[in-house]
C-alpha cells in the first residue's frame, strides 16, 4: 500500500476527523491532530486490514490521538496545579530560597514532601516529570496497575495534604 492511498484518505476522511477531535476533546485547535493521525496511519500502515474500512481504522487512530491528547493536557494541569506556573525560579533547594517562595509553593511544597513515599515517587514521576505508565513502572518495579491505581490514590492524598496546609 502507498503514500498515495494515505493521501486519498486524507482528502477523504479528514473532515469527520478533524470533527471528531473536536468533539472529543472539546476545542477547536485540532489542526496538528489531524496532521498527527495521519502521520500515525502512514507508519503503521502494514497494520492495516484490507478487510477492514480505512475509515474505521483511521478513526480508531483519532481515538488513540484524542486519549493521549487528554492524558497531555492532564498531566499538564496537574503540573500547574502541583507548581502554580509563576516568575519564580521552579527551584527551590536551599533553606533561604524556600523562604523567598510564595506562600502557595510552601504549600504545595511542603504537601508533596509530606507524602508517603510510594505516592511522592509515583506524583514526581507521572504528573511533574511526565513519564508514560511503562515508564514509571520500569522505573519503580512496579506493575502498570499499581502505578495507575498509585497515581490515582496519590493525587487524592496531595489535595488532602494541601488542604492540611492552608
Amino acid at each position: 500500500m502507498s503514500d498515495s492511498r494515505i493521501s486519498e484518505w486524507f482528502y477523504e476522511y479528514s473532515h469527520d476527523i478533524y470533527h471528531f477531535l473536536i468533539y472529543t476533546l472539546g476545542t477547536g485547535d485540532v489542526e496538528d491532530l489531524v496532521q498527527e493521525v495521519f502521520i500515525r496511519a502512514i507508519r503503521n500502515i502494514d497494520s492495516f486490514q484490507e478487510r477492514s474500512s480505512p475509515k474505521t481504522w483511521l478513526f480508531g487512530i483519532a481515538r488513540h490521538v484524542g486519549i493521549d491528547e487528554i492524558r497531555k493536557r492532564q498531566r499538564e494541569r496537574l503540573k500547574n496545579y502541583l507548581f502554580m506556573k509563576s516568575e519564580e525560579a521552579s527551584s527551590k533547594d536551599n533553606p533561604e530560597e524556600f523562604l523567598e517562595m510564595s506562600e502557595t509553593h510552601q504549600v504545595l511544597y511542603k504537601a508533596v514532601r509530606g507524602l508517603k513515599q510510594s505516592y511522592r515517587d509515583v506524583v514526581i514521576l507521572r504528573g511533574i516529570k511526565e513519564m508514560t505508565i511503562g515508564e514509571t513502572a520500569e522505573i519503580l518495579g512496579w506493575s502498570e496497575g499499581k502505578v495507575r491505581l498509585t497515581f490515582h490514590r496519590a493525587i487524592k492524598a496531595l489535595q488532602k495534604e494541601k488542604e492540611r496546609f492552608m
